[in-house]
């Protein structure tokens, strides 16, 4: 048996290195900044990964072209909300805030996706699902105000931070509108997603093109947008995908929360930011908030 195949039925090891690939494009993004501007790096993802993509999705989108065009409207939304406007707003923040800072506050995303299904379906929460979710919050706000109770109390925060508080927003909705998801094979799903991305984008990156702080990329940039397109976006859907096929979602969608926890320690090995106080605590309450908030009343 080889390594690939032995690696392909341990389903732990394949959500956990989802998690590592997602927690790096953290640290991914702040290498990014001075090297390609944010919205030709959101394009050029979207743009590569469909390339990527093609010989494997084809056979795929045959057959699943028919539910793609009765659904295209609503996928096209998808690809804008999750792909588009998520990693635009999340590579401009990473001009402004530290890695730490956005593995931190990416964690309250499952807090989003619980005000998004309470405001648009009406979805009720319990009492001790209310209390970790606050202490999420709780969290997310320490890691914005930088452990600063007089940023808290006047709403200082850093423009990053802000930033990176409407990208877990934007995905947080993507995440409550997968619900309605039509059937089709993942990677015919990932390609029209992706597509879709790359349309939005595009005028993005036209409007960034002619500003001041269009960046054309150099060498680290294209490593950069080579590693976005490689291991977030292609090798961690893959083995997630797998990993939650052979344990189901239940089982396997708690290993989610290992993602800040590893952007927060590849920010400190890579960049060499310093882990704060404030930083263990927020990333305690953040991650015990969530804890609290999954587990299920007796």
């Amino acid at each position: 048996m080889t390594l690939f195949r032995w690696l392909w039925q341990q389903p732990y090891l394949l959500l956990t290195l989802a998690a590592l690939s997602w927690g790096a494009n953290a640290v991914a993004g702040k290498l990014a900044v001075g090297h390609v501007s944010p919205f030709l790096l959101t394009l050029s993802r979207w743009v590569f990964l469909i390339a990527l993509l093609v010989p494997f999705a084809l056979p795929g989108l045959r057959r699943d072209w028919p539910v793609i065009r009765s659904r295209l409207p609503f996928l096209f939304l998808l690809g804008a909300i999750g792909f588009t406007l998520f990693n635009n707003i999340f590579y401009s923040a990473a001009i402004h805030t530290t890695a730490l800072n956005l593995a931190i506050i990416q964690a309250g995303m499952p807090l989003c996706v619980f005000l998004f299904n309470l405001a648009l379906f009406g979805i009720r929460t319990t009492p001790l699902q209310a209390f970790g979710y606050a202490i999420t919050l709780a969290g997310v706000l320490l890691t914005a105000s930088h452990g600063s109770l007089e940023r808290l109390a006047t709403l200082s925060f850093n423009h990053g931070d802000i930033l990176m508080l409407a990208a877990i927003a934007a995905y947080g909705l993507y995440s409550v509108l997968l619900k309605n998801k039509p059937a089709m094979h993942w990677m015919s799903f990932i390609f029209i997603l992706a597509a879709s991305a790359a349309l939005v984008a595009i005028p993005f990156a036209a409007y960034e093109a002619r500003s001041s702080g269009f960046i054309f990329p150099d060498t680290q940039g294209w490593a950069v947008i080579a590693f976005s397109v490689v291991v977030p976006s292609f090798i961690a859907q893959v083995v997630w995908i797998r990993g939650i096929e052979i344990v189901g979602a239940n089982s396997g969608g708690v290993f989610i929360n290992l993602v800040p926890v590893f952007g927060a320690f590849l920010a400190v090995l890579i960049l060499g930011e310093e882990f704060r106080l404030y930083h263990a605590l927020a990333l305690s309450l953040v991650l015990g908030g969530v804890w609290i908030a999954q587990k299920k009343t007796a």
